[in-house]
């Protein structure tokens, strides 16, 4: 079967996807993309993806309002997902920063993404409006990880108070933080030569992190590092460090 990386990706329920009689059915949101805005019709094929790294070419053989039915034709076992756990922790920003943040750290792999509340977090969600805010930012990254073509689902956590960030940050083997006023610490130079599956990356808001937070991460066990003598952005700062943990110890820029 002729692969293309252009082939549309969908990802699907693994209890939708029946590998011994080779069929899987697409439900929910999906379908009406399917149908009303990429038109596909019967025969034709898409890729479909159980979220756990297994992927499939499906052709379809029928559509109705409510389902899209497929035959199951070829299955391909391509590494997507690096064997780094990525974790960023991202101080509240404000508006659409938000909605890059997500879709960029999904690109370049991040795991998981949690939102946290610091000091200098200006954005604030009402309570009645969060439900629906999360709704949208999971839609965001769903969307990235089809684009992508990556093999699962990046996680959205939070938000957490900046207390509670801290204790998440425990289950992770290395943490940083990276920090404009250190100046002596380049973040590839702290993390070349380390053998770990997962490590958290602590990003402020717009306005930085505060000198108490950076002293409590310290004494929490995080390594804060510089990324360089530039002032960067919250959204092009947390996009960055993910790429370069990545890079060194992930499979960025690797062989496909």
């Amino acid at each position: 079967m002729d692969w293309t990386w252009t082939m549309d990706r969908f990802f699907v329920n693994k209890n939708n996807i029946d590998l011994e009689k080779n069929t899987c059915i697409i439900d929910g949101e999906d379908v009406k993309h399917i149908t009303k805005v990429l038109r596909y019709r019967e025969g034709e094929k898409i890729e479909i993806c159980d979220g756990e790294d297994n992927e499939y070419i499906g052709e379809i053989i029928s559509m109705s309002k409510e389902e899209v039915n497929l035959n199951i034709i070829d299955k391909r076992n391509i590494k997507r997902e690096s064997n780094l756990k990525v974790r960023i922790y991202q101080g509240m920003p404000k508006g659409p920063k938000m909605e890059y943040i997500l879709q960029k750290l999904t690109e370049v792999g991040t795991d998981e993404i949690i939102l946290v509340d610091t000091k200098r977090s200006v954005a604030k969600i009402d309570n009645k409006k969060e439900d629906k805010k999360f709704e949208r930012w999971e839609r965001i990254i769903y969307e990235a990880a089809k684009q992508s073509k990556r093999g699962k689902i990046p996680k959205l956590k939070g938000i957490l108070s900046f207390k509670e960030a801290l204790e998440d940050m425990q289950r992770n083997e290395y943490n940083i933080c990276p920090y404009e006023d250190e100046k002596n610490t380049p973040l590839v130079k702290e993390i070349r030569g380390l053998n770990i599956e997962s490590i958290g990356i602590f990003i402020g808001p717009e306005g930085g992190i505060a000198e108490e937070e950076i002293d409590a991460l310290k004494e929490n066990g995080s390594k804060i590092v510089t990324l360089g003598p530039r002032i960067l952005r919250t959204e092009t700062a947390s996009t960055i460090a993910s790429a370069l943990v990545q890079y060194e110890l992930g499979d960025l820029g690797g062989e496909i």
